[in-house]
């Protein structure tokens, strides 16, 4: 009987996709302007739309079927809900590879909603996902330069690296030089992700609420709309770069004592479009790398502490009214204040708010300490809430 219900629900997604996707792509090729593309398109989406609904029907009946008729709160539920969370995170993160491109993308996303999303799709997200990103071809570089600035890299710059010097779900970033010399970073746009963005995201939204509908338990929606939100602003390259310029804005009006301690790459805008980024290009060294650190004369231990320190914004955790005002200045708005405290924090808004716990931002003495975690019992002295 489960089997055959579970048979039933993803024949039936499958079967929908098959007729949706068909029908999607003879229409889509018949009124293209690039034929080509629309081909490659049509015939790569409808395989992921099956397979995405496939997924998702198992995830979503796992889930029905594993809690069905266990206690809630019970130590039984709670076992059997973390060995769900375990299988049906596998399995996403096996769709996310085998798809590429968006999914790759929304994988990495799964793996930063540490206050949204159970452990175990956080943790095995963020162990695999960051390292299995494309890379695109020297030739389809060449095809993002043409159709964003009519001409080839070399064409473009006095030098320019074919090989990228890193690459992530979206872009990949290669060096080069300007024809005055100057030595810059040019982000490129992965091709394929300029051909099946839109439909690998309407596929996305499609499954999930095709799924709701089945398995009302199963909710997404609510994923599907961070996407449909942030996916357009991060394909846009313009959009990261007004943002690099506003971000040193808000040190200069937030945080002058600061902002001279901060530098953002200056960006080239007569060479950088939607699909090209062209900023200064600034060495550095990873966080992790202590002998480039030391060679640069740098200590190691300065760095740790550099790293443990929270933007000094005003907030005291514990207060809900100055996570709300320091929303409204950073520009998240009054009414998205929890989900603004969740990420940078990096912690569940239950946790954010404990009333066990204070965050005090103080000044330190030696080693300048910017953080403290005090215990609220025996307290005696309060330090003041910094400006």
């Amino acid at each position: 009987m489960v089997a055959r219900l579970l048979w039933r629900a993803r024949t039936k997604l499958a079967v929908v996709a098959t007729a949706v996707g068909g029908g999607a792509a003879a229409a889509t090729i018949a009124t293209s302007d690039d034929p080509q593309r629309a081909l490659k398109v049509c015939t790569t989406v409808p395989v992921r739309l099956i397979r995405d609904s496939i997924t998702a029907a198992t995830i979503a009946f796992d889930y029905e079927y594993s809690l069905f008729g266990l206690p809630e709160g019970s130590p039984e539920r709670s076992r059997v809900k973390h060995e769900v969370h375990v299988r049906c995170a596998r399995r996403l993160q096996e769709l996310c590879f085998r798809n590429g491109g968006l999914y790759i993308k929304l994988g990495q996303h799964i793996g930063q909603l540490e206050y949204l999303v159970p452990h175990e799709y956080v943790q095995i997200m963020r162990e695999s996902m960051l390292n299995r990103c494309p890379v695109s071809s020297y030739e389809q570089v060449c095809e993002v330069f043409k159709k964003e600035l009519g001409r080839t890299p070399n064409e473009v710059f006095d030098e320019f690296e074919p090989i990228p010097i890193a690459s992530a779900s979206l872009a990949q970033v290669h060096t080069a030089r300007t024809r005055d010399g100057q030595k810059v970073a040019v982000k490129v746009q992965h091709t394929h992700m300029t051909d099946t963005a839109a439909a690998d995201q309407a596929t996305v939204e499609f499954v999930v609420n095709t799924l709701h509908r089945i398995f009302p338990s199963f909710d997404y929606r609510w994923l599907v709309e961070e996407v449909r939100e942030g996916l357009p602003q991060e394909l846009d390259f313009v959009v990261e770069a007004k943002n690099s310029e506003k971000c040193m804005d808000n040190f200069r009006k937030l945080s002058p004592h600061i902002a001279d301690y901060v530098y953002a790459p200056m960006v080239y805008w007569d060479l950088s479009t939607s699909k090209l980024l062209t900023m200064e290009f600034i060495d550095g060294a990873q966080i992790n790398d202590v002998k480039t650190i030391q060679r640069l004369g740098i200590r190691p231990n300065e760095v740790a502490r550099l790293r443990k320190r929270k933007p000094q914004l005003g907030l005291i955790f514990s207060d809900v009214k100055a996570i709300k005002e320091n929303s409204v200045k950073l520009g998240a708005g009054e009414d998205l204040y929890a989900l603004f405290a969740g990420i940078l924090t990096m912690r569940p808004w239950n946790r954010i708010i404990d009333s066990s716990v204070d965050h005090l931002v103080i000044k330190g003495d030696e080693g300048e300490r910017s953080e403290l975690q005090v215990p609220k019992p025996n307290r005696r002295a309060r330090p003041k809430r910094p400006a």
